[in-house]
């Protein structure tokens, strides 16, 4: 074995098969790089606007247009200046007399100003596909310091066909570009250990960019600022004095990346009307004030506080509740996550702990995650593993150290559990927001498990759209929509069958399968009289009365 530069190690072997390895190994990844594009690419085309998707699409043009950070205050602004690095180019018309809350405007630019919502929301989502694609060379990167070229690969294999992350990678949203940030902030970390003059200003700065995009990146921030220490070398001498000047670099980059990010929108960093913001008081108040970070962002965390003291409802393997239960992430992880990841994640989680020349990287790579997902599941919001993102995207990388053990054993069921993940992967595709995995039924089961955007998000109104008029052509419709879309311009004419006594609902009822699953009252009435016909994407069903 020999180490690298970065302190991970790579087998030997004959110059010929070095040569073949070196080859070879850049050919696969960038094989399974286009898989994941094409992959993304086609899951943007044909998903209409998911409910978050059209805030962050009039942000970015706003930012664009009017420099301003008044709408969505409750985010910090780098994801949404990756999202208009993609409207600026689709040269958006933007109304700037129409007023409304920020989904409004949104639709408005969406739908209502002339502009075409399919190529306007293609051209937004390209941005995140690159930089979801970047990160999977991070993903192959990282594993490959740790075990070498077989475990970058399978690391990397795992990232590229895991659902959740390209379907969330194809969207306009903040969600994998955070996890993704934070992600390369580790690992220029590790790195670190052996160079930390050259990475620690490079962590620092992924770091802010982590914070930049998503505020649930705070949790993280003291456990990388350990690990910054670490890096710079505490356990040389003078180790506090290193471990100290490391940390400062770290959170100092930092600091000043999320502070660029606001001024690149509006140099004045003007902030959101005082009214606006709520008041935010105790510990909570004394954690918004100690942060060095712009007005705006703290206004924001104020928000975002807000939204954690409302009582939302969730809906977890078919039951539907208010309020919040600490274990809903990891449950709908494990109905989310494809089998092969788990038990080769589970496999790597021991690798990094029993393998003692990996057990350094184990604080890297397990730490993290944990603390985010712990962080996570103290939410409000049980809304989607969109909120654990970080999990499956770290557990590549410590999927990717299973391989580390001996034998020849260890390399085929790895390639076993790869392929699996892959054949899961393909058979959902292109409807990769609704899966689940084999054990909980697959993505035509999703539905009755989870809800919201683990399963529909608004995304198949253009398919529905197709269905009707293919299949369904003359027929009236009812129907109860959950998203941003406008069914009118897909050309979908229906009344909503809540606003009429029951026996006038004849025909077609098409209802959201998130509506479905918080049906009470007159809805649930129609539902419970009714026949499933058919379905749109897994995420919307036809029903016959």
């Amino acid at each position: 074995m020999t180490n690298d530069r970065s302190g991970g190690t790579a087998p030997d072997g004959p110059g010929r098969g070095v040569r073949v390895r070196r080859w070879l190994l850049p050919f696969v990844v960038a094989a399974l790089l286009v898989q994941m594009a094409v992959a993304m690419v086609t899951t943007a085309v044909q998903q209409t606007p998911t409910i978050d998707e059209p805030v962050y699409v009039g942000a970015a043009a706003v930012y664009l247009r009017e420099h301003s950070l008044r709408l969505n205050p409750e985010h910090p602004p780098l994801g949404k200046l990756v999202v208009a690095a993609g409207v600026a180019p689709a040269g958006p018309r933007l109304d700037p007399s129409f007023r409304g809350d920020q989904g409004q405007v949104g639709r408005h630019l969406l739908y209502g100003s002339g502009n075409d919502p399919g190529r306007l929301m293609l051209w937004a989502r390209l941005p995140v596909i690159a930089l979801t694609l970047l990160f999977g060379l991070v993903v192959f990167a990282f594993a490959h310091d740790l075990t070498g070229p077989a475990g970058g690969l399978a690391a990397l294999a795992l990232y590229v066909f895991t659902p959740d992350v390209i379907a969330h990678g194809s969207l306009a949203t903040l969600d994998v570009p955070m996890a993704g940030f934070l992600l390369t902030s580790v690992w220029l970390l590790w790195r670190a250990r052996r160079r930390p003059r050259r990475y620690l200003p490079l962590a620092g700065a992924a770091l802010g960019a982590a914070l930049a995009t998503k505020m649930s990146a705070l949790p993280a921030v003291p456990v990388l600022l350990v690990l910054a220490g670490v890096a710079a070398g505490s356990w040389r001498p003078g180790g506090r004095r290193r471990a100290a000047a490391g940390a400062a670099t770290v959170a100092l980059v930092a600091v000043a990346v999320v502070w660029a990010a606001y001024l690149a929108v509006d140099p004045r960093l003007r902030r959101p009307p005082p009214e606006s913001v709520p008041a935010v008081h105790g510990l909570r108040g004394l954690l918004v004030r100690a942060m060095p970070f712009p007005g705006s962002y703290r206004d924001g965390m104020r928000i975002q506080f807000a939204f954690e003291d409302r009582p939302w409802q969730g809906f977890l393997l078919g039951h539907l509740y208010t309020g919040s239960h600490w274990y809903y992430l990891p449950v709908a992880l494990l109905v989310k996550t494809p089998l092969g990841l788990l038990l080769l994640g589970a496999a790597g989680v021991v690798a990094l702990l029993a393998v003692r020349r990996l057990r350094p990287a184990a604080a890297y790579v397990l730490l993290p995650a944990a603390v985010l997902l712990v962080a996570a599941m103290q939410g409000a919001r049980d809304l989607g593993t969109r909120y654990a993102l970080c999990v499956p995207v770290f557990g590549a990388v410590a999927a990717g150290c299973a391989v580390a053990s001996r034998g020849r054993w260890m390399s085929a069921v790895a390639g076993a559990l790869v392929l699996w993940v892959a054949v899961s992967s393909g058979r959902t595709f292109p409807y990769y927001l609704p899966y689940s995995n084999e054990a909980f039924g697959g993505p035509s089961r999703t539905h009755l498990l989870l809800h919201d955007s683990n399963v529909d998000w608004g995304q198949d109104l253009g398919r529905l759209a197709a269905r009707l008029r293919g299949r369904y052509a003359g027929r009236p419709v009812w129907l109860v929509y959950k998203g941003s879309g406008v069914p009118s311009y897909y050309g979908i004419h229906a009344r909503d069958p809540r606003t009429v006594p029951p026996g006038r609902v004849h025909g077609l009822l098409v209802v959201s399968d998130s509506a479905a699953a918080k049906a009470r009252g007159r809805l649930a009435e129609l539902l419970a009289g009714s026949r499933a016909v058919d379905d749109v994407g897994h995420s919307i069903t036809i029903y016959r009365r």
